[in-house]
This record gives C-alpha cells, structure tokens and sequence, in this order.
C-alpha cells in the first residue's frame, strides 16, 4: 500500500519516547521515513540502538519515570538535533493485575510511568517550541479507560489522565501556537502483546473478530496518524482525541 507524504516534517527535530520496541519503533520508522531528525529515548539499550543503527534515529537510554533522567535524555538529543518540533509521548506499560493485588507501588509506578512521564516531556521541550514559533505535541493514550479494563484498573486510570493531560496542555500551551493532540489505539498486536496476552493466531483472531474492520492492527496504524497530527495538514487541529481500534468501541 502507497501512504501519504508529509513535506511538512522534512528535516524536523522529533522526540519520542518509548520509542525502542512497539508502536514505538514504529512511530520512530514512520518520522525518519518522512525525513524527520528523530530522537528517541528509551529504557531498553540493545533495542534502542538497533533501532537507532536501522533508522539513523538518535537514541539516548533513560528511564522515564525518573524525571531529572528524563530531562537530562532530552537536552542531550536536543543539542544533537536541534529544538524539537514534535513530541510524541509513547511510553507506556500496560501491566494487567487483579484489583486486589494492587499496591501503592504498583499505582504509582503506573501512573509515573503511563501519565507522569508525558507532562514533564511536553514541559522539557515547552520553551523551545514557543521560540521556535510551535509545534506538536501527541499523548498516546488507549481506548482501554473506555472499555473498562478491570484487571488494569491503574493504567487504564492512568490513560483516562492522558486525556485530561491533553485538554489542560492545549490551553497552557495554546498561546504558544503548540498544538495538543492524542491518539487512543485500540488492539496493537506487538510483539510484546503476542508474546503476553494473544499468544495465538486463535486469541488474535478472537479480538479482530470484535472489530468492524476484520484486519489485525500494528503499530504502523498509530504511527500514521502521529505523522498527521504532526505535520501542518493538521496545523489548526488542537485540544481533540483520535481513536484508532477499528471499530472495536
């Protein structure tokens, strides 16, 4: 299949996070396809610089959930790169436990991990958007927060947060002509959740089959709709949620 070009994004500085494996890596692929100058930080080293060596992307390992590394990630691919332009805030962990085994750690790992991390991403990299006349901001969220998610009941908190975030930010950041947009995907089949939770080609299809579009999704449809948010096709567009499940709600 033939997608579309965005000359808006050539040579653009563009941040991801959690961007070594999964909708990730593929978010990565789509920017530096689209000739975008990527960054992207991660915890994972051997994947980020597989990647980084694959896509010419630029990798900097840091745990996200540790904010002064988080920052410290960013200036350093920043001074690599240039201000950014866009950020997309990727990161995230879907861990599945019973409600009653939830502890206090367990809540705020999640939610430092799958909210925390995105307001101070998108505050590292507010100043030099606003210098640089704007930018995109895209907050990967999940359609999980509308379907309930009991066995997850702290991501899907969390990501329920991501949209709240996103409003909040398109008002702070509005000024500023920066754009705060975020994406709510639905099943992804990444490897990660292959490997966890749809081990085979039976539990895939079971899923797909809930869908009105019967295809399985990767994360290559995700990462096409980042690359519009991004790019000036989408220049007016600010303060709204996409989903992408299709038809899953």
């Amino acid at each position: 299949m033939s997608f579309a070009r965005y000359p808006s994004l050539d040579d653009v500085p563009v941040l991801v996070t959690g961007g070594a494996t999964g909708i990730g890596a593929e978010i990565v692929r789509a920017f530096a396809g689209q000739g975008a100058k990527v960054g992207f930080v991660d915890l994972q080293a051997d994947a980020g610089q597989a990647l980084a060596d694959e896509t010419g992307a630029r990798f900097a390992m840091a745990d996200i959930t540790d904010v002064p590394a988080l920052k410290a990630a960013i200036s350093e691919l920043e001074g690599d790169l240039g201000t950014f332009w866009v950020l997309v805030n990727n990161a995230a962990n879907d861990k599945r436990e019973a409600v009653d085994e939830v502890t206090t750690e367990d809540w705020d790992a999640s939610q430092n991990v799958n909210l925390r991390a995105q307001f101070f991403a998108a505050q590292a990299v507010r100043a030099g958007m606003a210098a640089a006349g704007g930018g995109s901001i895209i907050n990967v969220s999940s359609i999980v927060w509308r379907l309930a998610g009991g066995d997850m009941v702290p991501y899907a908190t969390a990501k329920a947060g991501v949209l709240g975030l996103t409003l909040s930010l398109a008002d702070a950041f509005g000024a500023d002509n920066i754009r705060v947009n975020a994406i709510e995907p639905g099943a992804i089949f990444t490897e990660k959740q292959r490997a966890l939770w749809y081990p085979t080609e039976a539990d895939v299809q079971a899923l797909v089959d809930k869908q009105l579009l019967k295809r399985a999704m990767d994360g290559g449809e995700i990462a096409r709709m980042a690359l519009f948010l991004a790019s000036d096709d989408a220049r007016m567009i600010t303060k709204q949620s996409f989903v992408v499940d299709a038809g899953l709600l």
